[in-house]
């Protein structure tokens, strides 16, 4: 992790003041690494994903009451670590600027979402993904190099802030990428490919969005998921923006009383782990 100004006052601060590890003090800005801004728009092959499919298919359970989807982590340690991990390295082995830009986006989100797994599971039983590799201030395995694609380290935070944000400039991108916590949208019950990513990502949003972690008014008050509020310049920017984009995802009845909110807004986030 690259120590800036802004990261070592981050870090003094979640030292010293209870709950400071969530501040926007650590979350990163989108900032686009021109080398991955590269696509080959006449490339129609398609990047095979069926054996995240057939993890996604055994151990991801998408009836909970909750509405909430669990990944099975016990049994994903004992019998399916080495399929999550021949599945990356596959995805390793390519380099995907020879793609055009479905096939990337969604091969960046399945890679994203697999190591977020796998990260777990190499230090599984935790309570949060926060425990893994956090230390004192539980900063996660964020700014941890994890794959090495086309010669060059990536870490969770490259893929989402330095690839995902910054090229493809859409907000739903938040509703794809899993951080294995109960606040974080769903993980997809299906893999992402090049064919069903723009459906996907607006149904991650509108699943989202209209469950009480994404938005939900109690006792009056609105209350979002701190997405919002760490990722507000995605979504609108202001707080205003932000009501409007939620709104424009919400089932009628949301909607109607989004639009004519005029409070504060509480923000919440669960981060514990999105297990059975």
């Amino acid at each position: 992790m690259q120590l800036t100004r802004r990261s070592v006052c981050g870090l003094f601060l979640a030292t010293t003041l209870p709950g400071i590890s969530e501040a926007k003090l650590f979350i990163p800005t989108a900032d686009l690494w021109a080398l991955w801004d590269l696509a080959d728009q006449s490339n129609d092959a398609v990047i095979d994903h069926s054996a995240w499919q057939a993890l996604l298919d055994t151990y991801l359970a998408t009836q909970d009451p909750s509405g909430i989807h669990r990944f099975d982590y016990s049994g994903a340690k004992e019998s399916g670590q080495a399929d999550l991990r021949a599945y990356i390295d596959r995805l390793a082995s390519l380099d995907p600027r020879q793609y055009n830009r479905r096939e990337q986006l969604a091969y960046w989100i399945n890679l994203y979402n697999a190591l977020t797994i796998d990260v777990v599971l190499q230090k599984y039983p935790v309570k949060s993904i926060r425990d893994v590799y956090g230390g004192i201030i539980r900063l996660g395995p964020w700014n941890r190099v994890l794959v090495e694609i086309a010669g060059h380290p990536l870490t969770l935070n490259d893929i989402e802030h330095r690839i995902l944000r910054p090229i493809y400039a859409d907000p739903r991108i938040h509703y794809s990428l899993n951080c294995a916590s109960l606040g974080c949208p769903n993980l997809a019950a299906q893999a992402y490919t090049g064919r069903n990513v723009d459906a996907l990502l607006s149904q991650g949003g509108r699943a989202y969005v209209n469950h009480p972690r994404g938005a939900s008014f109690v006792n009056g008050r609105l209350s979002l998921s701190k997405i919002y509020y760490w990722f507000a310049e995605d979504f609108g920017d202001d707080e205003a923006g932000v009501i409007g984009h939620v709104a424009s995802f919400a089932d009628p009845e949301l909607a109607m009383w989004l639009r004519n909110y005029a409070g504060p807004v509480r923000y919440a986030y669960d981060w514990r782990l999105n297990a059975p």
